[in-house]
């Protein structure tokens, strides 16, 4: 057990507590705040004095989801440059500080030979190392949550956006990159944990203001099978950037990592356009959606304490308080569950990954798919919800 568990465990108990508390209001269907109703078809928008006027559309958590990824990649090669022409292209004044697997810099590149050829002050670059990926870290992962859960459903994002479980999980996380920072200390552990703080008091604010200016389009129709295949190519994202970005292995972004990254970026832009049923689903897929939601956001606030406490802390804490919020999750769909919990298990029984994050994705998309079909072949037999749920 590292030095920094009983920080990890305290944060996994604290944060799984603070959402079960909290998350049942945010799940409460009710008025968006600050919205109003829209006129009515034939009417004219009111034009009192001192009506608020509708305010311009900010870009979405996709938007700045994919230019937080640019400027991560405007680092790594910052940290290229900085390593050729400061280091002499030897990251092992940093490497030797960190585990192995870190650090994989291109050693042939045309574009990062031109780079550092034309760089008038490398030694300006020196925040590359760790200390620009540090601030950067929380945003990345509070706007891929939101990105996923407004592919969902936009309304909940928009609540979960404006509630206290966003400030309350940059807390959480900012917890746990810090006790991990903190495991594996470096020359620049002190910067990035000041930077990590600055981070959490900033980007919860960012991210609540664009939800709060989210068009309202009312209700819509539930599709767990097309959310699942959006988990998928987002998961894919997440893997291919981890492995490579995130780790400084900017030399592992190899041809194959580069056609999944762009097979699923394809396929979330091809399932914007999958149009909606207007028919009305059936009780289980629209039970499988709503425990959907309450799954996304039970977990939100401890989601990344439960991972790293399972390989810095207690691994059977970490898994009890991911069962804690499945069982309250999906509580009226045994038989779904079931089906799709024994084909996420045969999943990662029949195939091997190099990180756990990899078949836990797998498995979670398959069990995704499989509760989904159960649902929509119950609902087509038309049998009660309580008969077979």
């Amino acid at each position: 057990m590292s030095t920094v568990a009983p920080v990890l465990d305290g944060t996994v108990v604290l944060s799984t507590g603070a959402t079960l508390a909290l998350a049942p209001r945010v799940l409460r269907p009710g008025a968006r705040p600050g919205h109003t109703a829209a006129p009515r078809p034939g009417t004219r928008p009111s034009t009192r004095p001192g009506t608020r006027p509708p305010r311009s559309r900010a870009p979405g958590p996709e938007a700045l989801l994919a230019l937080v990824g640019v400027l991560f990649l405007l680092n790594q090669l910052a940290f290229a440059v900085h390593v050729r022409r400061v280091h002499d292209g030897s990251t092992a004044f940093i490497a030797r500080h960190l585990p192995p697997g870190w650090f994989a810099v291109p050693r042939d590149s045309r574009t990062i030979d031109w780079l550092a050829a034309h760089t008038p002050a490398p030694e300006l670059l020196a925040p590359s190392v760790l200390r620009v990926q540090a601030f950067l870290e929380l945003p990345l992962v509070l706007l891929a949550f939101a990105a996923v859960l407004r592919r969902l459903d936009r309304s909940l994002y928009v609540r979960v956006a404006g509630s206290p479980l966003l400030p309350l999980a940059a807390a959480s996380y900012t917890a746990a990159f810090c006790a991990v920072e903190w495991d594996l200390r470096n020359p620049y552990t002190v910067d990035d944990i000041l930077l990590r703080i600055a981070s959490a008091l900033v980007t919860p604010l960012l991210l609540a203001r664009i939800a709060s200016r989210e068009p309202d389009t009312g209700p819509t129709a539930p599709r767990p099978v097309v959310f699942a295949i959006e988990l998928w190519a987002y998961g894919q994202l997440m893997l291919v950037f981890y492995d490579t970005v995130l780790l400084y292995n900017l030399a592992r972004l190899d041809e194959q990592r580069l056609v999944r990254a762009v097979v699923a970026l394809s396929v979330l832009a091809a399932t914007r356009f999958v149009p909606r049923s207007d028919a009305t689903p059936g009780p289980r897929v629209a039970a499988l959606t709503d425990a959907l939601g309450r799954g996304l956001v039970l977990f939100f606030v401890p989601a990344l304490a439960v991972r790293y406490a399972g390989s810095f802390g207690t691994p059977a804490l970490a898994a009890a308080a991911g069962a804690v919020v499945l069982v309250a999750a999906t509580a009226r769909l045994a038989l779904p569950v079931a089906a799709g919990a024994a084909a996420g298990c045969l999943t990662v029984l029949c195939f091997t990954d190099p990180y756990y994050e990899a078949a836990l994705l797998r498995a979670a998309v398959v069990a995704l798919g499989t509760a989904g079909t159960v649902c929509a072949f119950l609902d087509a037999s038309r049998k009660p919800l309580d008969a077979l749920s």
